[in-house]
């Protein structure tokens, strides 16, 4: 029986690559493919994939939330993070978030077929890479502590503060996530009361220094 995959990467040539080379192996199958986490997330609800390989850094939801959300209302489905961030922070926070697995895109493709496998027969899977960075740190120094300002946030409220250091607008963001301006407005009062942060710039600054989003285009 092939391995059902969705894959989620905000840059199509990758995404094409990747199918390309997937599709060449006889037990494994791209179900689909998106650009953000957002649209990672509706996909999961329609396919119900075996493993999603998402990247962590993207516009709109990135990789950390969507398998926030993923995991937590499919635990069945399995996800893999597919980063160039080696970062401690990254890889603490896409396993916090419950993926079960974590691989660099510098690596060889078949370490991500070895992954694949690992992953969709119940076991864990990270490249060697940054195994000794999980080893070392994450236990120590990654956990976000219960009494942490971000740790306060709710899933919607960390999706509206991404969008808004994203530079969206309040009506943006009021329809990419189908609520009312009112709503968005209410979130961010509440985000700036959490965190004591009282402009766009600081929720921006705070937005990249937890990792939210890169700011990258």
């Amino acid at each position: 029986m092939s391995i059902g995959i969705l894959l989620v990467d905000d840059h199509a040539i990758i995404r094409q690559g990747l199918r390309s080379l997937l599709e060449k192996q006889p037990d494994l199958e791209v179900l689909a493919e998106a650009e953000d986490g957002r649209r990672a997330i509706e996909l999961v609800r329609e396919l119900r994939p075996d493993i999603v390989i998402m990247d962590v850094t993207m516009p709109s939801l990135n990789g950390i939330e969507a398998t926030r959300q993923i995991c937590t209302e499919l635990p069945e489905v399995k996800v893999i993070a597919l980063s160039i961030h080696s970062n401690r922070r990254f890889i603490g926070d896409m396993l916090q978030a419950g993926a079960a697995g974590y691989v660099l895109k510098e690596s060889l493709f078949d370490e991500l077929v070895q992954a694949i496998e690992a992953v969709a027969g119940g076991n864990r899977y990270l490249s060697p890479r940054i195994t000794g960075v999980v080893i070392d740190d994450y236990v120590k120094h990654l956990s976000t502590s219960a009494d942490s300002p971000f740790a306060t946030l709710t899933s919607r409220e960390r999706e509206v503060l991404q969008l808004v250091a994203e530079g969206r607008s309040t009506k943006q963001i009021a329809f990419e996530l189908h609520v009312s301006s009112k709503t968005i407005e209410a979130n961010r009062r509440q985000i700036m009361e959490k965190l004591d942060l009282h402009s766009v710039a600081e929720l921006t600054k705070y937005a990249i220094r937890e990792g939210l989003t890169t700011l990258e285009p």
